[in-house]
């Protein structure tokens, strides 16, 4: 897979950031380039979570492990290691990696949906980078 030089960029300037919440709770990105593979043919390895205030992982998409194949046996597993964790319990489900746009949005999109079914407002208060 070739992802466009300004893509990859973009992605990489998310490693080390922390967005954090009124309420407490905080975005948390890691990202960085690897060897292609076929567990991770984009050449990304990435783990961007949402956490409580206590520290403890709401929701995560990530690619540091395969996930459990949820199929018959007649369709084959997933190759690639991405997946998202939807809550705390989930061990994760397979998440077709497009694009690193794409990426962000999804993630986004259930950092949202999350936030609103926990009836906590998305206000970022403060971006830290380590």
């Amino acid at each position: 897979m070739n992802i466009p030089e300004y893509a990859l960029e973009n992605l990489l300037g998310y490693n080390g950031r922390k967005h954090i919440l009124a309420s407490g709770y905080y975005l948390k990105f890691e990202v960085r380039k690897v060897l292609v593979s076929k567990q991770v043919p984009h050449g990304i390895a990435y783990s961007f979570t949402l956490h409580e205030p206590e520290g403890d992982r709401i929701l995560g998409f990530d690619n540091a492990h395969p996930v459990p194949h949820q199929g018959s046996k007649f369709i084959p597993p997933p190759v690639a290691s991405d997946h998202w964790h939807r809550t705390r319990s989930d061990e994760g489900r397979p998440y077709k990696f497009k694009s690193t746009d794409k990426l962000l949005l999804d993630f986004f999109e259930e950092v949202g949906r999350a936030l609103q079914e926990l009836d906590v407002p998305f206000e970022v208060v403060e971006d830290k980078e380590s």
